[in-house]
């Protein structure tokens, strides 16, 4: 039986993980910054406002939407997407949680 090193860790660590894992790309940054400007936006005219093809820019909102950070509905053949607001402060306050954890009652020893 294989012993994966990833379940050992604490559930709240793991999803600070992934998320940060899906928002280490720039184009997926740039699709939350375009969303949040807009509002909402259609599937393909996301791409006119990224230097990306249209098939790269759809497989960046797939990984946004598995992990909840975009929402859409279909609309015949195109799909409209937007921010899910209740999804991005839950995940601001674990991050800020996790930082406050962090440098609470923090002394650092080190010289620079």
């Amino acid at each position: 039986m294989l012993n994966n090193k990833t379940e050992q860790f604490k559930k709240t660590q793991k999803e600070l993980a992934l998320i940060a894992k899906v928002l280490s790309h720039p184009a997926r940054i740039a699709i939350i910054q375009i969303l949040a400007e807009k509002k909402e936006i259609k599937t393909g005219n996301i791409s006119d406002d990224l230097p990306l093809a249209r098939s790269t820019v759809s497989q960046h909102l797939k990984i946004l939407k598995k992990v909840g950070i975009i929402k859409g509905t279909i609309d015949g053949l195109k799909i409209h997407y937007c921010l899910d607001i209740k999804k991005l402060n839950d995940i601001r306050e674990k991050y800020n949680a996790f930082f406050q954890s962090a440098i609470s009652d923090f002394m650092c020893n080190c010289k620079p």
